[in-house]
């Protein structure tokens, strides 16, 4: 199902008037969803109290179904990759690798590099989580996750794919990839997130966006250091040994038995 277009914006000028219509062709697309909602501008207190509330149940749920999701590493990449391609096959083999170092693989749940991901840990008896989106165009779950939750808001889904998280792998992605990269590189610039790992893979596809941030290094908008934040590689091995080496022994990551799920609170534990 093809994504709602916006309305076009009113345009103010004699030749073209601001009529009553366009105004509301506006209004109801901002208040046909939660998102378009909260970022419409300042609106009742009601409906602010109601916005807060729905953030919070998205966040609430969301810590609920994961408190036993273990240590995981999310993978961000397009959900337009189809099965069979290189870069599907290398997220397949990626989230295998993470699975056999222990990890959760957690991905955005849809389809492409999600569910490669998802996949690879699956088929080898890996715990697979998938953090969904709900939009106003259906975005189906895929088959490899044992655990899944929507998020109404996008900011909210974000948190959630960080918070479990102790290294992030990217695959060849579009603008939310980058924007998923970047906000969590930006985190640990400024110190709000430990320095987890990021992998960044398809050295043929981001080799300009490297290019690109190591020439903001040079022009001093950010530190020098940064671009070392980032481990760019297309080897699987090698991918999996800087997980070894800086998300397992850095943090002393060790096997340990499940906490035990209590009824009342309608907690279930993730099996493999």
């Amino acid at each position: 199902m093809k994504a709602p277009e916006c309305p076009p914006v009113p345009q103010h000028g004699e030749e073209h008037p601001i009529t009553e219509e366009e105004v509301r062709k506006l209004e109801l697309f901002e208040l046909e969803t939660e998102d378009r909602t909260l970022l419409s501008g300042p609106t009742s207190r009601l409906r602010n109290l109601m916005t807060l509330l729905r953030v919070g149940k998205d966040l609430l749920i969301a810590f609920r179904a994961l408190h036993f999701a273990g240590p995981c590493v999310t993978i961000f990449g397009s959900a337009r990759v189809k099965p069979g391609t290189r870069y599907y096959e290398m997220a397949r083999q990626m989230g295998a690798a993470c699975a056999r170092l222990g990890f959760t693989v957690m991905t955005g749940g849809g389809p492409g590099i999600m569910q490669a991901a998802n996949q690879g840990s699956f088929e080898i008896g890996g715990r697979s989580i998938g953090v969904n989106i709900e939009l106003p165009f259906e975005q189906e779950l895929n088959p490899y996750v044992q655990r899944a939750i929507t998020m109404r808001y996008f900011f909210t889904r974000k948190v959630v794919l960080v918070k479990y998280s102790y290294a992030f792998i990217v695959m060849p992605g579009g603008a939310g990839t980058m924007d998923e990269m970047f906000e969590t590189m930006t985190l640990i610039q400024t110190g709000k997130l430990k320095g987890f790992p990021i992998i960044l893979m398809g050295k043929d596809y981001w080799q300009p966006l490297m290019d690109f941030v190591r020439r903001m290094a040079d022009e001093g908008m950010i530190s020098p250091d940064d671009p070392e934040l980032i481990f760019f590689t297309d080897d699987v091995e090698d991918a999996a040994a800087h997980l070894q080496r800086h998300a397992v022994r850095q943090f002393g990551l060790r096997k340990k038995r499940t906490p035990h799920p209590i009824r009342m609170l309608g907690e279930k534990p993730l099996q493999r």
